[in-house]
């Protein structure tokens, strides 16, 4: 295979934004084969802007899967699609790269993987693009390079998620259990619960609170706080809204053997002299604290590629082998913590992270029995502006 031919399901905000980059070539060794809405004015804007390039296009997306026009599909739909969709195209044989998140509850998520893994010969990716941020980038080699020693503590304070009524208002769909499977966990906040595992790791058990509405007239959650435990007994608090401004964006990450701070675009590495645990039962002064130095750490690369260094990394891995920075396989792990938060809001109970997702999966149905989505609205197959980028 010389190249590519990527087929787009869902032209809304993110899907439309994908076919941008794919056109302007910004991909080398990928081009468009196919694009998918069920929206004809969607499908009407996609050929105005492509004009009289060699493209299909369909409003059924599993005629465009056996259509031999394309190699691997972009699921950019609403959410519970994503799964579906997936898994029709892999027994179709074309590669999957999903937007996140990977699903909205895992059980389902469970049954993905489970077909990804009867076609190893076809790639599964997750459109994680803030793994190509650099400052992460440094984050997850240093901690888990052991450079921060022993972990203690991970706090992402992420308040800057502010969003209004009128957003809120903008989709039938939208902040609904039957359109959107959720709120600021589900539509926002995805990339931050990856990376929150990418860098520190799995929790092994959470206890949160999501307010229901706390914010914003709506029927999912506009305000979380969590607790997180690990199996070294290391702790996580993780803090998000849609309902503060002016918001804060603070990851910070503890560890034996020093700290790092990423806010406003800098990182910051204080570094301990020596081990904390081996400075606590050695200094015979009690108020003592160890040297230290604290530094910012410069990163060349920046933010990274984003949306086209997946798209890149994608395309490289199916034509030259490289490895994938975000496989399909790893969105469980933050909708598992996502799922974990909402039943544990639920039940007010603590729950384990790594668990079936049957129970959450039976709230869930509950919750879409009285969710306000219209029958009528296009909830499941309206495409725009459906994940809501800062």
């Amino acid at each position: 295979m010389e190249q590519v031919r990527f087929g787009i399901v869902g032209l809304g905000n993110m899907g439309s934004g994908h076919l941008k980059n794919l056109f302007a070539g910004k991909v080398p060794g990928a081009v468009i084969g196919a694009l998918c809405d069920v929206k004809k004015d969607r499908l009407d804007w996609a050929k105005e802007h492509c004009g009289d390039a060699d493209i299909a296009y369909f409003t059924d997306y599993k005629e465009m899967l056996v259509s031999g026009k394309i190699d691997a599909v972009l699921i950019a739909t609403p959410h519970y699609l994503h799964p579906i969709i997936g898994m029709d195209a892999f027994d179709a044989g074309i590669h999957v790269l999903s937007e996140k998140p990977i699903g909205v509850y895992t059980k389902k998520v469970y049954e993905f993987m489970a077909k990804a893994e009867e076609h190893p010969e076809l790639t599964f990716g997750i459109m994680y693009n803030q793994r190509t941020d650099g400052f992460f980038q440094k984050m997850r080699e240093m901690v888990q390079g052991g450079e921060l020693g022993e972990l203690k503590r991970c706090v992402w304070l992420i308040t800057d998620w502010y969003r209004t009524q009128a957003y809120y208002n903008s989709g039938g769909w939208r902040a609904t259990w039957a359109g959107e499977g959720g709120g600021v966990l589900m539509n926002q906040c995805p990339h931050n619960l990856d990376l929150w595992q990418w860098i520190f790791g799995m929790p092994k058990k959470i206890f949160a609170n999501c307010a229901i509405g706390k914010y914003h007239d709506i029927e999912v959650e506009d305000d979380v706080t969590a607790m997180a435990e690990y199996e070294n007994g290391a702790t996580g608090v993780f803090i998000t809204t849609t309902g503060e401004c002016p918001g804060t964006n603070r990851l910070e990450i503890t560890g034996s053997k020093g700290k790092l701070v990423y806010e406003a675009g800098k990182l910051m590495y204080t570094k301990l002299s020596v081990d904390e645990r081996e400075h606590t039962f050695n200094c015979p002064e009690g108020f003592k604290l160890p040297d230290r130095t604290t530094e910012e750490l410069v990163i060349e690369s920046g933010h990274g590629e984003q949306h086209v260094g997946i798209l890149k990394n994608f395309t490289n891995h199916i034509l030259n082998g490289e490895p994938l920075l975000a496989p399909g396989m790893e969105g469980v792990n933050g909708l598992s913590i996502c799922n974990a938060m909402m039943l544990s809001s639920w039940t007010n109970q603590w729950v384990e992270v790594k668990n079936d997702g049957e129970e959450f999966w039976a709230h869930l149905q509950e919750k879409i029995k009285t969710s306000k989505a219209k029958e009528d609205s296009g909830v499941v197959f309206d495409t725009e502006g459906t994940y809501g980028n800062k």
